[in-house]
């Protein structure tokens, strides 16, 4: 077909026959995956997906809904859950951001997001690790890929400060926020390979949700996966704090209305719920972008089911 050409449509015979075996291989990886959180003894959560604030992100959009807004993450009903007594949830489903498209990102996707009570965030760490090998494994994957790298998910992960990692370029970690997302972008494509990055120890304004390292307060303990310069999960040791939690809200919707012209509500009843919640850690992984690195697609579309374009 040449390039001028309108694709087919999604369910045409012919594109669908070239995703199936995506599509087969996403299905035997969810389902293995809910067996492992099933095995070690997580329950399954189903929050709501409308939701009255979306979530922290300066930078995220979200999509309004029926008076509120398609969550961009299920992260403040988890937490809930944690103060309401759970101790170890997850959510395997779709999560909304608006604006959102391209080979890795798409406005309508899946999220496996999951929370440990009482768990300090290096056991997320493995547990991510874990699933990467687990999505390899189940579909007889020796590695996983994206365009041009190939990342051993087998090999010891390599876990690296944010601080080693901007070094290792001779770069300084920028202090504001736009010079360190400009920065970071630089970096990102050289993680991942050959084997998993764990890159952890992010600047404390990049990281609204997480706890202050103890040794460090400059720096909040967060961290992220990467495989073949991919991000596919992120992941904090969880703020309980609720009146630093609302500075720190506050403070990210100053910046989106100053920026976009716009800001979330300030989720009152979550807050009221962090003063209960217990220490904790958790993460959250893009389950298509896992699957697409697991099966080599070229594009988030090849491993949905009703792709958007």
């Amino acid at each position: 077909m040449s390039s001028g050409m309108t694709p087919s449509p999604w369910w045409d015979k012919a594109r669908h026959a070239d995703r199936a075996g995506f599509l087969r291989a996403r299905h035997r990886i969810l389902q293995d995956i809910r067996g492992w959180f099933d095995w070690r003894g997580f329950i399954e959560a189903e929050p709501n997906l409308i939701v009255p604030s979306p979530g922290a992100e300066t930078h995220i959009g979200a999509i309004e809904a029926n008076g509120g807004y398609l969550h961009t993450s299920p992260e403040f009903a988890m937490k809930r859950l944690l103060a309401a007594g759970e101790r170890k949830v997850f959510y395997l489903g779709k999560c909304f951001r608006a604006g959102e498209t391209g080979p890795l990102h798409a406005p309508e996707f899946t999220m496996i997001e999951w929370y440990r009570a009482d768990a300090p965030y290096e056991e997320i760490m493995d547990d991510c690790i874990e699933i990467l090998r687990l999505a390899c494994a189940t579909i007889d994957a020796g590695s996983l890929r994206w365009k041009d790298r190939i990342c051993d998910p087998f090999a010891d992960p390599e876990k690296l400060t944010v601080g080693d990692a901007f070094a290792q370029h001779n770069l300084a970690v920028p202090s504001s926020g736009d010079d360190f997302s400009r920065a970071i972008i630089e970096i990102e494509p050289q993680l991942g390979a050959p084997a998993p990055t764990l890159l952890y120890e992010y600047p404390i304004s990049e990281a609204a949700l997480a706890q202050a390292a103890p040794h460090d307060p400059s720096v909040a303990q967060r961290f992220e996966l990467y495989s073949c310069g991919v991000e596919l999960a992120n992941g904090f040791q969880e703020l309980t704090d609720p009146a630093e939690q609302r500075a720190r809200l506050v403070a990210a919707m100053d910046e989106k209305q100053k920026r976009y012209g716009a800001r979330w509500p300030i989720d009152e009843d979550f807050l009221a719920a962090l003063a209960h919640m217990p220490p904790a850690a958790g993460v959250a992984m893009g389950f298509d972008r896992l699957v697409m690195l697991a099966t080599g697609a070229r594009h988030i579309n090849d491993v949905l089911w009703t792709p958007n374009g």
